[in-house]
């Protein structure tokens, strides 16, 4: 089956959810499909963005605003699910070249595992490259975005670049990956400074951090989040006010809704991923 692409526009973002489903070979003759293996972990997820943020002046601009992705993609007996939330300057460089170099190329198992964070790497900088180039004029010019491979139910790849996080809840304790020494706490006095001068923007920003780890009995879930989270909650915040939520989607909309009542003001857009 050929991918389809689910483009829902709502008000304030766009949300890519790409649903791939068992292509031909991978059926019976019978044509009933395989039965997924039962040691896959069971996954689960829910987003949630805020579609109007008007107290930051001037509303806001539907070309300006995140891309949610979802993708599902099953080859013989591999799972693959693919996670992210977006900027607008970053997403569509993202997901095209996972598309064309990962999720198109028919990859064995070997292949998919060991390519997975290569791969990742690889299109966060290609597409990073690409607004730079268009931005080389522009020295406050910065992206954000943070995505989540999930392998089998085994093997969880994440990445985030500028103030975009990914962070992975392991036993009720946010871990998340930085290539900085300040990524994992920021303190509060770094979150007020953004607050206050929000037009001030670095090229560090940009900064991008891939990591590829074993999902295990104590891997919780996952929460992928954009700028307007992460500037008014520290991870450990975040995990602690959803970690009791078995609805992903009730925890998205929960922490979207703590970050409004703190007054955030940057965009909000929260993905959740539950291992059940």
């Amino acid at each position: 089956m050929g991918l389809r692409d689910l483009n829902l526009k709502l008000k304030a973002f766009r949300l890519r959810r790409f649903l791939i489903g068992v292509s031909g070979r991978n059926k019976k003759r019978n044509g009933e499909t395989k039965k997924k293996p039962s040691w896959m972990v069971p996954i689960s997820h829910g987003y949630h963005v805020v579609g109007d943020n008007s107290f930051r002046g001037g509303g806001s601009d539907e070309s300006d605003s995140d891309s949610v992705v979802v993708q599902r993609e099953q080859i013989e007996e591999i799972e693959l699910w693919f996670f992210g939330v977006f900027d607008a300057q970053i997403g569509d460089g993202v997901t095209k070249y996972m598309q064309s170099h990962f999720f198109d190329r028919n990859l064995k198992e070997s292949q998919i595992r060991r390519k997975s964070k290569e791969t990742m790497r690889k299109a966060y900088l290609g597409a990073r490259a690409k607004v730079r180039e268009a931005q080389k004029e522009d020295e406050t010019w910065r992206v954000g975005s943070a995505s989540a491979m999930v392998i089998n139910g085994e093997k969880l790849v994440i990445a985030n670049m500028g103030d975009y996080r990914a962070v992975v809840c392991r036993d009720g304790v946010a871990h998340q990956i930085s290539s900085g020494p300040t990524g994992h706490q920021q303190t509060a006095k770094r979150h007020w400074t953004r607050r206050l001068f929000s037009g001030v923007k670095h090229s560090k920003g940009t900064e991008l951090s891939v990591k590829a780890e074993k999902i295990d009995s104590d891997t919780e879930f996952v929460l992928i989040a954009s700028t307007g989270i992460w500037e008014v909650m520290k991870n450990q915040e975040a995990v602690n006010l959803v970690s009791h939520m078995e609805d992903p989607q009730e925890a998205a909309e929960c922490l979207a809704k703590e970050a409004l009542t703190r007054m955030s003001r940057s965009k909000i857009s929260c993905l959740v991923i539950r291992f059940d």
